[in-house]
């Protein structure tokens, strides 16, 4: 899988380290997301679990070539979401 981040442009690193989600974070939750749906303006929403245990949401784009997307954001799920995810995986079951 080919994933690119977005660069904030005020520390030159991924964004994504504002919220402190590393890049291989990322890469287990789109390797194997709980939920995967739509966004707004044709972004996608991938909500997972790392190897480490944490929960996180990403914000991504996918590429047109297979296998490949640009990662906007990733940020850890609060309390709240985390439940509403357990209930929504009850509700499919």
């Amino acid at each position: 899988m080919d994933v690119r981040f977005y660069i904030d442009p005020e520390t030159g690193s991924p964004h994504l380290y504002r919220h402190r989600v590393t890049k291989a974070e990322v890469e287990d939750v789109l390797v194997q997301p709980l939920e995967d749906r739509v966004g707004a303006a044709g972004a996608r929403i991938a909500i997972g679990r790392t190897r480490g245990g944490r929960y996180l949401r990403v914000v991504y784009v996918p590429d047109p070539s297979p296998g490949s997307m640009f990662v906007i954001t990733a940020y850890e799920l609060g309390a709240k979401a985390k439940r509403a995810l357990q209930r929504r995986r009850r509700k499919k079951k």
